[in-house]
């Protein structure tokens, strides 16, 4: 999304940090079974983005786990939220939902 391994580090110093989570456990995997993630952006805010990722069995392509998480974007120096560079925000709009459930 326009942050680095590097950024974190020693660049600009800035990470995601989940603020709020909520996760369903939908359909039984068992050992062996393939998956699949599949993620999308469900909203972008001036020091935040809510990702959604769904596990889905790839058999039958049921979600088998689904987690809507929200992040903000955190200064590693300061500890404090900061808002979101445009890089990052012109990234995150090619992973908007294109309809919610």
């Amino acid at each position: 999304m326009g942050l680095t391994a590097e950024d974190m580090r020693s660049g600009r110093r800035l990470s995601f940090a989940v603020v709020h989570a909520e996760s369903n456990f939908l359909a039984e995997l068992r050992a062996g079974d393939a998956i699949q993630m599949e993620s999308e952006v469900l909203e972008l805010g001036g020091k935040s983005i809510t990702f959604r990722h769904n596990l889905l069995r790839t058999s039958d392509r049921k979600i088998a786990f689904s987690t809507v998480f929200k992040c903000v974007l955190l200064n590693l120096e300061t500890r404090k939220a900061e808002a979101l560079p445009s890089e990052v925000v012109t990234r995150a709009k090619h992973w908007l939902a294109s309809e919610l459930p």
